[in-house]
């Protein structure tokens, strides 16, 4: 059975300024401190860390959910996972439900840890 990752964060924000921080190049180079491109549209063009992530956004709502065909630079050329970020509002802090499938069985112990260590300690620390 492939393996998939759920994980749930809160950040102290509302929902629009989550969304800004996965879909705007310049909040989400603020937040994690790397460059990042990262498209408006749907089956725009993403490239985070440098190039290290390569992703193409699936469905853009905003202040709701981001989904995006999403790989890692060292994967098999072609091979594309499916990360999934549902955004619910909860008092003055955002729950975010995050949902990772379809990436190379091999990666998942790097990819479990790599979303808390390279996405949300961030973007905790950026929302403050």
């Amino acid at each position: 059975m492939a393996k998939s990752i759920h994980q749930e964060v809160r950040f102290k924000a509302n929902p629009d300024q989550v969304y800004a921080a996965l879909t705007d190049a310049e909040t989400f180079a603020a937040a994690t401190g790397a460059p990042a491109e990262i498209a408006q549209e749907a089956g725009g063009e993403v490239s985070l860390f440098g190039g290290q992530i390569a992703a193409r956004n699936i469905e853009l709502v905003p202040g709701k959910r981001v989904v995006q065909a999403w790989r890692a630079g060292n994967w098999e050329e072609g091979l594309y996972s499916v990360a999934r970020f549902e955004l619910k509002s909860e008092g003055d802090a955002t729950k975010l439900v995050f949902d990772h499938t379809g990436y190379p069985d091999e990666g998942h112990d790097m990819l479990e840890g790599g979303w808390h260590k390279m996405y949300w300690e961030h973007h905790d620390k950026h929302f403050g």
